[in-house]
């Protein structure tokens, strides 16, 4: 009996494909694998789903926490790449299934892989299969169902990249199969939305990060905070205002971080982040009063009045109490520091950093 892997994401196409895999006569088992990545929301539906659905299948899940880099395309110019990215990601978890393949003995693969989307077409699939020499190996039942019957040989499902097509058509026909086959035709996972990259705005952060000299998984996670900015030389700057987000903030402050936060009982907390061995005693102190009053601002955005706010370093004990004018307006503010702010045009709230 044929044992098969699947890539298993959660979403439609992916338990489609491995349902109906599951139901050819010779498959003995299906097991899934589920990839973690630091861009990927964590998702407790996800096991619900996979206990309601495939109770007799094998459910493991693997982090590429360590090779968060390899997920990454730049251009030329320094920007993120979200086809490239996509591409990257392929490779890297077609690669981490290969091996895992070879442990357990799979003779399949199973995907629900759909040209196109997120600008990788079923050329780009099949050029990272051929670099994987797992021609003949990588089924897409979902692509080729041309009628409902159950092929006599199961590598008739194995990709082709003249026959790999998706289209409106084919989605209704997909949900058709999910109803007959007694699975929720709706999402719970959240599948299609869970990578972060596909929130505009966030390849943007990923991209000002990475074209530093030094990233580290602690700096990435910060680029979840809705208020995440950037100001020269090389100072990050985050703010948390909900207490739930000042909790999770908490999470992330190194021993040089900079942590700022008003004396009143409400307003926003500060970290920020900089390199501070290569600043002059003036510098350090331009910086501090800065952070304090961009704390200030949004603390109470009122011109002439003053503010106090605590600033302290987290490997110190002792903190400064600093009287500031907020500025202006956060228009002044982002005019006169040279602050960059990267929005994000979607929500970005649930987000669990990895």
């Amino acid at each position: 009996m044929v044992k098969v892997l699947s890539l298993f994401s959660g979403s439609l196409v992916s338990r489609v494909a491995a349902k109906l895999v599951e139901r050819h006569p010779d498959v003995g088992s299906v097991q899934l694998l589920h990839f973690r990545s630091p861009f990927s929301r964590e998702c407790e539906e996800l096991r619900q789903l996979v206990r309601s659905e495939w109770p007799r299948s094998s459910f493991r899940t693997q982090s590429v926490k360590k090779d968060y880099k390899d997920l990454i395309a730049l251009t030329d110019g320094g920007e993120f790449s979200a086809s490239g990215s996509c591409q990257r990601c392929q490779s890297l978890l077609l690669a981490r299934a290969i091996r895992y393949m070879d442990r357990i003995g799979a003779d399949y693969l199973v995907t629900g892989f759909v040209p196109e989307k997120r600008g990788l077409s079923a050329n780009d699939m099949m050029d990272l299969i051929r670099a994987e020499r797992l021609e003949g190996r990588v089924l897409t039942p979902h692509l080729k169902r041309r009628t409902r019957s159950i092929p006599s040989k199961i590598d008739r499902w194995a990709i082709d990249v003249n026959d790999a097509v998706w289209s409106p058509n084919m989605e209704a026909s997909c949900l058709t199969l999910a109803e007959e086959m007694g699975l929720q035709p709706e999402d719970p996972a959240g599948s299609d939305c869970r990578c972060k990259l596909t929130t505009p705005g966030f390849g943007d952060r990923v991209a000002a990060l990475f074209n530093e000299k030094v990233v580290t998984l602690n700096a990435l996670c910060l680029l979840d905070f809705p208020m995440y900015m950037k100001a020269d030389p090389d100072l990050q700057i985050v703010l948390a205002f909900e207490e739930d987000e000042k909790r999770e903030l908490q999470n992330y402050f190194l021993p040089q971080d900079l942590r700022v936060y008003p004396a009143t009982p409400h307003g926003p907390m500060t970290l920020l982040r900089t390199n501070w061995e290569t600043k002059t005693p003036a510098e350090k102190r331009e910086i501090v009063e800065f952070i304090a009053r961009l704390t200030a601002t949004y603390a109470c955005p009122q011109e002439g009045s003053t503010i106090p706010v605590y600033c302290r370093l987290e490997s110190e004990d002792e903190r400064q109490l600093m009287n500031v004018e907020p500025y202006g307006s956060i228009e002044e503010l982002e005019k006169t520091s040279g602050l960059t702010f990267i929005p994000l045009e979607l929500p970005i709230e649930g987000f669990v950093p990895a």
